[in-house]
Protein backbone atom coordinates (compact mmCIF):
# COMPACT_ATOMS: atom_id res chain seq x y z
CA UNK A 1 0.00 0.00 0.00
CA UNK A 2 2.63 2.59 -0.91
CA UNK A 3 1.52 6.02 -1.23
CA UNK A 4 1.74 7.00 -4.76
CA UNK A 5 0.00 10.96 -4.52
CA UNK A 6 -1.12 13.18 -2.38
CA UNK A 7 -3.71 16.19 -3.84
CA UNK A 8 -4.72 19.24 -1.36
CA UNK A 9 -7.29 21.35 -2.45
CA UNK A 10 -8.59 24.56 0.11
CA UNK A 11 -12.03 25.45 -0.10
CA UNK A 12 -13.43 28.35 0.59
CA UNK A 13 -17.95 29.27 0.79
CA UNK A 14 -19.42 32.71 1.47
CA UNK A 15 -22.29 32.20 4.68
CA UNK A 16 -25.17 33.96 3.81
CA UNK A 17 -24.47 36.27 7.46
CA UNK A 18 -22.17 36.66 10.00
CA UNK A 19 -21.51 34.06 13.03
CA UNK A 20 -20.08 35.67 16.16
CA UNK A 21 -18.52 34.50 18.90
CA UNK A 22 -17.48 36.01 22.28
CA UNK A 23 -13.75 37.14 20.33
CA UNK A 24 -14.60 36.11 16.88
CA UNK A 25 -16.70 36.62 13.96
CA UNK A 26 -16.92 34.30 10.89
CA UNK A 27 -18.37 34.63 7.73
CA UNK A 28 -16.67 31.89 5.41
CA UNK A 29 -16.83 27.67 5.96
CA UNK A 30 -13.25 26.62 4.88
CA UNK A 31 -11.37 23.29 4.85
CA UNK A 32 -8.62 21.14 3.19
CA UNK A 33 -10.02 18.57 1.14
CA UNK A 34 -7.28 15.78 0.74
CA UNK A 35 -6.98 12.88 -1.73
CA UNK A 36 -4.35 10.04 -1.63
CA UNK A 37 -4.05 7.45 -3.46
CA UNK A 38 -2.19 4.23 -3.39
CA UNK A 39 0.00 1.83 -5.96
CA UNK A 40 -2.30 -0.55 -5.16
CA UNK A 41 -5.45 1.31 -6.22
CA UNK A 42 -7.28 2.58 -3.15
CA UNK A 43 -8.10 6.03 -2.66
CA UNK A 44 -9.33 8.49 0.58
CA UNK A 45 -10.89 11.27 0.33
CA UNK A 46 -11.35 13.78 3.61
CA UNK A 47 -11.42 17.37 4.47
CA UNK A 48 -10.03 19.04 7.54
CA UNK A 49 -10.46 22.21 9.68
CA UNK A 50 -12.03 25.35 9.04
CA UNK A 51 -8.99 27.49 8.36
CA UNK A 52 -10.23 30.66 7.12
CA UNK A 53 -7.20 32.66 6.93
CA UNK A 54 -4.42 29.97 5.38
CA UNK A 55 -5.83 27.77 3.46
CA UNK A 56 -3.19 28.17 0.38
CA UNK A 57 -0.55 27.98 2.74
CA UNK A 58 -1.59 24.50 3.79
CA UNK A 59 -1.66 23.42 0.42
CA UNK A 60 1.76 24.57 -0.09
CA UNK A 61 3.26 22.84 2.99
CA UNK A 62 1.57 19.83 1.81
CA UNK A 63 2.05 19.46 -1.55
CA UNK A 64 6.03 20.87 -1.00
CA UNK A 65 6.83 19.75 2.46
CA UNK A 66 5.20 16.71 3.79
CA UNK A 67 4.45 14.89 0.17
CA UNK A 68 8.10 14.32 -0.25
CA UNK A 69 8.37 12.72 2.79
CA UNK A 70 5.20 10.34 2.44
CA UNK A 71 5.26 9.35 -1.46
CA UNK A 72 6.39 5.94 -1.88
CA UNK A 73 6.13 5.23 2.12
CA UNK A 74 3.92 2.26 3.07
CA UNK A 75 0.47 3.83 4.21
CA UNK A 76 -0.01 1.10 6.69
CA UNK A 77 3.11 2.50 8.65
CA UNK A 78 1.20 5.33 10.21
CA UNK A 79 3.77 6.20 13.49
CA UNK A 80 6.01 6.42 11.03
CA UNK A 81 4.82 8.82 8.47
CA UNK A 82 3.98 10.53 11.58
CA UNK A 83 7.21 10.58 13.23
CA UNK A 84 8.61 11.64 9.67
CA UNK A 85 6.11 14.91 9.00
CA UNK A 86 6.34 15.98 12.55
CA UNK A 87 10.21 16.80 11.97
CA UNK A 88 8.61 19.97 9.64
CA UNK A 89 7.76 20.72 13.21
CA UNK A 90 11.23 21.33 14.69
CA UNK A 91 13.15 24.56 13.26
CA UNK A 92 11.05 27.54 14.66
CA UNK A 93 8.17 28.22 12.30
CA UNK A 94 4.35 29.17 12.50
CA UNK A 95 4.02 25.17 14.43
CA UNK A 96 0.43 25.22 14.49
CA UNK A 97 0.17 25.77 10.77
CA UNK A 98 2.04 22.66 10.37
CA UNK A 99 0.19 20.30 12.44
CA UNK A 100 -2.82 21.48 10.35
CA UNK A 101 -1.44 20.27 7.44
CA UNK A 102 0.21 17.07 9.38
CA UNK A 103 -3.63 16.34 10.29
CA UNK A 104 -4.76 16.61 6.68
CA UNK A 105 -2.17 13.62 5.67
CA UNK A 106 -2.54 11.53 8.73
CA UNK A 107 -6.63 12.02 8.76
CA UNK A 108 -6.12 10.58 4.81
CA UNK A 109 -3.79 8.04 5.90
CA UNK A 110 -6.48 6.59 8.55
CA UNK A 111 -9.03 6.43 5.75
CA UNK A 112 -6.77 4.41 3.68
CA UNK A 113 -6.38 1.84 6.89
CA UNK A 114 -10.07 1.14 6.93
CA UNK A 115 -10.61 0.97 3.47
CA UNK A 116 -7.54 -1.59 3.07
CA UNK A 117 -9.40 -3.75 6.70
CA UNK A 118 -13.06 -3.06 5.04
CA UNK A 119 -13.44 -1.34 8.52
CA UNK A 120 -14.75 2.09 9.49
CA UNK A 121 -12.26 4.36 11.42
CA UNK A 122 -14.44 3.87 14.42
CA UNK A 123 -14.07 0.05 14.14
CA UNK A 124 -10.40 0.04 14.06
CA UNK A 125 -10.22 2.79 16.92
CA UNK A 126 -12.10 0.01 19.22
CA UNK A 127 -15.63 0.27 18.12
CA UNK A 128 -16.89 1.10 21.62
CA UNK A 129 -20.38 1.60 19.88
CA UNK A 130 -22.27 2.53 17.11
CA UNK A 131 -23.91 5.68 17.87
CA UNK A 132 -23.53 8.71 20.15
CA UNK A 133 -24.92 12.03 21.06
CA UNK A 134 -25.22 14.75 18.51
CA UNK A 135 -25.12 18.00 19.33
CA UNK A 136 -25.08 21.88 17.68
CA UNK A 137 -23.15 24.46 18.59
CA UNK A 138 -25.06 27.92 18.38
CA UNK A 139 -26.64 31.01 20.45
CA UNK A 140 -24.41 33.13 18.41
CA UNK A 141 -24.08 36.78 19.06
CA UNK A 142 -25.96 38.84 16.44
CA UNK A 143 -27.80 42.06 16.46
CA UNK A 144 -31.11 42.83 17.36
CA UNK A 145 -31.35 39.00 18.81
CA UNK A 146 -33.63 38.80 21.61
CA UNK A 147 -34.03 36.26 24.36
CA UNK A 148 -37.27 35.03 22.70
CA UNK A 149 -34.86 34.48 19.49
CA UNK A 150 -32.66 32.20 21.43
CA UNK A 151 -35.28 30.02 23.10
CA UNK A 152 -36.94 29.32 19.46
CA UNK A 153 -33.38 28.53 18.18
CA UNK A 154 -33.29 25.33 20.62
CA UNK A 155 -36.47 24.37 19.59
CA UNK A 156 -35.27 24.54 15.78
CA UNK A 157 -32.31 22.62 16.99
CA UNK A 158 -34.41 19.84 18.20
CA UNK A 159 -36.68 20.16 15.25
CA UNK A 160 -33.57 18.98 13.02
CA UNK A 161 -32.52 16.01 15.39
CA UNK A 162 -30.11 17.82 17.85
CA UNK A 163 -29.29 16.19 21.51
CA UNK A 164 -28.36 19.45 22.40
CA UNK A 165 -26.44 23.14 22.10
CA UNK A 166 -23.30 24.32 22.80
CA UNK A 167 -24.68 28.41 23.83
CA UNK A 168 -21.88 30.70 22.86
CA UNK A 169 -21.64 32.87 25.91
CA UNK A 170 -18.19 35.48 27.04
CA UNK A 171 -19.14 38.42 25.06
CA UNK A 172 -21.56 40.10 27.14
CA UNK A 173 -21.11 41.12 31.02
CA UNK A 174 -21.27 37.60 32.87
CA UNK A 175 -24.60 38.82 34.08
CA UNK A 176 -26.06 38.80 30.70
CA UNK A 177 -25.16 35.91 29.42
CA UNK A 178 -26.49 34.12 32.38
CA UNK A 179 -29.94 35.81 31.04
CA UNK A 180 -29.17 33.97 27.75
CA UNK A 181 -28.16 30.68 29.15
CA UNK A 182 -32.07 30.54 30.98
CA UNK A 183 -33.65 31.64 28.09
CA UNK A 184 -32.35 28.77 25.79
CA UNK A 185 -32.42 26.45 28.64
CA UNK A 186 -36.59 27.45 28.40
CA UNK A 187 -36.41 27.02 25.02
CA UNK A 188 -35.02 23.29 24.99
CA UNK A 189 -36.96 21.90 27.02
CA UNK A 190 -36.75 18.74 29.36
CA UNK A 191 -33.41 16.54 27.80
CA UNK A 192 -31.90 18.81 25.64
CA UNK A 193 -28.06 19.25 27.08
CA UNK A 194 -26.84 22.83 27.13
CA UNK A 195 -23.91 23.78 27.52
CA UNK A 196 -21.75 27.07 27.36
CA UNK A 197 -18.55 28.29 25.35
CA UNK A 198 -16.40 31.52 26.42
CA UNK A 199 -13.91 31.07 23.19
CA UNK A 200 -11.32 32.55 25.90
CA UNK A 201 -13.69 35.17 26.37
CA UNK A 202 -13.11 36.13 30.09
CA UNK A 203 -11.08 37.24 33.02
CA UNK A 204 -10.79 34.52 35.54
CA UNK A 205 -12.94 36.76 37.97
CA UNK A 206 -16.08 37.10 35.68
CA UNK A 207 -16.05 33.42 34.82
CA UNK A 208 -15.83 32.36 37.88
CA UNK A 209 -18.89 35.06 38.42
CA UNK A 210 -20.70 33.64 35.64
CA UNK A 211 -20.06 30.64 36.27
CA UNK A 212 -21.69 30.83 40.29
CA UNK A 213 -24.76 32.30 38.07
CA UNK A 214 -25.61 29.42 36.03
CA UNK A 215 -24.46 26.85 38.62
CA UNK A 216 -27.99 25.57 39.66
CA UNK A 217 -28.72 25.26 36.21
CA UNK A 218 -28.33 22.35 34.68
CA UNK A 219 -25.62 22.45 32.55
CA UNK A 220 -23.59 19.77 30.71
CA UNK A 221 -19.95 22.06 30.69
CA UNK A 222 -18.50 25.24 30.72
CA UNK A 223 -15.77 25.36 27.93
CA UNK A 224 -12.79 27.56 27.76
CA UNK A 225 -14.05 30.20 30.37
CA UNK A 226 -10.65 32.27 30.51
CA UNK A 227 -8.53 34.27 28.14
CA UNK A 228 -5.72 32.37 26.90
CA UNK A 229 -2.39 34.13 28.26
CA UNK A 230 -2.24 32.05 31.24
CA UNK A 231 -5.60 29.51 30.75
CA UNK A 232 -4.49 26.54 32.51
CA UNK A 233 -3.79 28.32 35.87
CA UNK A 234 -7.23 30.48 35.28
CA UNK A 235 -9.67 26.73 34.02
CA UNK A 236 -8.30 25.33 37.14
CA UNK A 237 -9.45 28.30 39.30
CA UNK A 238 -12.40 28.18 38.00
CA UNK A 239 -12.78 24.53 38.83
CA UNK A 240 -12.00 24.97 41.68
CA UNK A 241 -14.90 27.75 42.01
CA UNK A 242 -17.68 25.73 40.79
CA UNK A 243 -19.50 22.04 40.21
CA UNK A 244 -19.65 22.65 36.78
CA UNK A 245 -17.52 20.67 34.33
CA UNK A 246 -14.71 22.35 32.58
CA UNK A 247 -13.94 21.29 28.90
CA UNK A 248 -11.25 22.66 27.15
CA UNK A 249 -8.43 21.50 24.52
CA UNK A 250 -8.94 22.88 21.14
CA UNK A 251 -6.45 25.48 21.45
CA UNK A 252 -4.02 22.75 21.93
CA UNK A 253 -2.22 22.02 19.09
CA UNK A 254 -0.36 18.54 20.47
CA UNK A 255 -1.01 16.12 22.76
CA UNK A 256 1.67 17.37 25.39
CA UNK A 257 -0.47 19.98 25.26
CA UNK A 258 -3.62 18.06 26.84
CA UNK A 259 -0.95 16.77 29.58
CA UNK A 260 0.15 19.84 30.25
CA UNK A 261 -4.05 20.98 30.88
CA UNK A 262 -4.07 17.56 32.97
CA UNK A 263 -1.28 18.51 35.20
CA UNK A 264 -2.81 21.59 36.21
CA UNK A 265 -6.30 20.28 37.37
CA UNK A 266 -7.94 22.90 34.39
CA UNK A 267 -10.11 20.52 32.74
CA UNK A 268 -12.95 17.75 33.70
CA UNK A 269 -13.87 17.41 29.77
CA UNK A 270 -10.99 17.65 26.84
CA UNK A 271 -12.26 18.62 23.15
CA UNK A 272 -8.89 18.51 21.39
CA UNK A 273 -9.05 18.68 17.92
CA UNK A 274 -7.85 16.79 15.69
CA UNK A 275 -7.64 18.68 12.32
CA UNK A 276 -5.94 21.96 14.37
CA UNK A 277 -3.06 19.00 16.06
CA UNK A 278 -1.68 16.65 14.12
CA UNK A 279 -4.60 14.08 13.09
CA UNK A 280 -6.17 10.93 14.48
CA UNK A 281 -2.45 9.34 15.28
CA UNK A 282 -2.24 12.55 17.57
CA UNK A 283 -5.41 12.44 18.89
CA UNK A 284 -5.59 8.67 19.50
CA UNK A 285 -2.51 10.17 22.45
CA UNK A 286 -4.52 12.70 23.87
CA UNK A 287 -7.67 10.33 24.22
CA UNK A 288 -5.15 7.98 25.31
CA UNK A 289 -3.79 10.60 28.50
CA UNK A 290 -7.36 11.44 29.46
CA UNK A 291 -8.40 7.20 30.00
CA UNK A 292 -5.70 6.73 32.31
CA UNK A 293 -7.29 9.71 34.59
CA UNK A 294 -11.22 9.54 33.95
CA UNK A 295 -11.52 12.87 32.26
CA UNK A 296 -13.50 12.37 29.08
CA UNK A 297 -13.48 12.98 25.65
CA UNK A 298 -15.56 15.73 23.27
CA UNK A 299 -13.95 16.73 20.02
CA UNK A 300 -13.91 20.69 18.40
CA UNK A 301 -16.43 20.23 15.51
CA UNK A 302 -15.88 18.15 12.48
CA UNK A 303 -18.71 15.63 12.69
CA UNK A 304 -17.07 13.65 9.55
CA UNK A 305 -14.43 12.43 11.33
CA UNK A 306 -14.96 13.48 15.10
CA UNK A 307 -17.93 10.58 15.16
CA UNK A 308 -15.67 7.86 14.73
CA UNK A 309 -13.07 8.96 16.84
CA UNK A 310 -15.49 9.13 19.96
CA UNK A 311 -17.39 6.47 18.93
CA UNK A 312 -14.41 4.23 18.86
CA UNK A 313 -13.47 4.88 22.24
CA UNK A 314 -15.25 4.53 26.22
CA UNK A 315 -15.03 8.12 27.23
CA UNK A 316 -16.26 10.00 24.23
CA UNK A 317 -19.36 11.95 24.89
CA UNK A 318 -20.81 13.59 22.20
CA UNK A 319 -19.97 15.33 18.80
CA UNK A 320 -20.58 18.15 17.76
CA UNK A 321 -21.81 19.94 14.84
CA UNK A 322 -23.43 23.17 13.19
CA UNK A 323 -26.89 22.60 12.49
CA UNK A 324 -28.09 24.93 10.79
CA UNK A 325 -26.60 24.77 6.92
CA UNK A 326 -26.54 28.62 6.87
CA UNK A 327 -23.10 27.94 8.81
CA UNK A 328 -22.11 24.90 7.85
CA UNK A 329 -22.87 24.03 3.74
CA UNK A 330 -20.30 21.25 4.25
CA UNK A 331 -21.85 18.75 6.23
CA UNK A 332 -23.84 17.02 5.82
CA UNK A 333 -25.00 19.12 2.79
CA UNK A 334 -21.71 18.44 0.37
CA UNK A 335 -21.71 14.70 1.80
CA UNK A 336 -24.55 12.50 -0.18
CA UNK A 337 -23.75 9.71 1.88
CA UNK A 338 -23.66 11.54 5.45
CA UNK A 339 -25.55 10.12 8.43
CA UNK A 340 -28.94 12.31 9.31
CA UNK A 341 -29.02 13.06 13.39
CA UNK A 342 -32.39 11.30 14.83
CA UNK A 343 -33.96 11.91 18.28
CA UNK A 344 -30.65 13.41 19.47
CA UNK A 345 -28.29 10.72 18.12
CA UNK A 346 -26.03 9.90 15.09
CA UNK A 347 -25.52 6.73 13.79
CA UNK A 348 -21.52 6.47 13.01
CA UNK A 349 -21.68 4.62 9.26
CA UNK A 350 -19.39 1.57 9.08
CA UNK A 351 -18.62 2.26 5.30
CA UNK A 352 -14.63 1.60 5.18
CA UNK A 353 -12.79 4.57 6.38
CA UNK A 354 -14.12 7.41 7.17
CA UNK A 355 -16.94 6.94 4.55
CA UNK A 356 -16.66 10.10 3.47
CA UNK A 357 -17.83 10.76 -0.32
CA UNK A 358 -17.86 14.44 -1.33
CA UNK A 359 -20.45 16.30 -3.84
CA UNK A 360 -17.09 16.89 -6.82
CA UNK A 361 -18.58 19.76 -8.49
CA UNK A 362 -19.25 22.01 -5.30
CA UNK A 363 -16.04 21.04 -4.22
CA UNK A 364 -14.48 22.50 -7.68
CA UNK A 365 -16.80 25.50 -7.32
CA UNK A 366 -15.15 26.56 -4.12
CA UNK A 367 -11.60 25.84 -4.66
CA UNK A 368 -9.77 28.68 -4.00
CA UNK A 369 -5.62 26.43 -4.18
CA UNK A 370 -5.25 23.10 -5.13
CA UNK A 371 -1.82 21.28 -5.49
CA UNK A 372 -0.72 17.43 -6.12
CA UNK A 373 2.56 15.75 -5.43
CA UNK A 374 2.97 12.24 -7.07
CA UNK A 375 5.83 9.65 -6.68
Amino acid sequence: MKIDSITASAIEIPLPRQFAGSVYAMTTRCAIVTRMRTSDGLEAEVYNGDNREHGAALVKIIAEEIAPLVLGEDAAAYERLWSKTFAITVPNRDRKLAMEAIACVDTAVWDLLGKRAGLSVRQLLGGFRSELPIISIGGYYAEGKTLLDLAKEMEQLRLWGMGGCKVKVGGLSPEQDAERVKAALDGAGPGFMVSVDANRGWSVPDAIRFARLIEPLPIAWFEEPVRWDDEARGMAEVRRACRIPINAGQSEYSARGVRRLIDAGAVDIVNFDASEAGGITEWRRAAAACALVDIRMAHHEEPQIAAHMLAGIPHGICVECFADPARDPLWPHLLPDAPRPKAGMLAVPDRPGFGITLDQAAVEKYTIASATARA
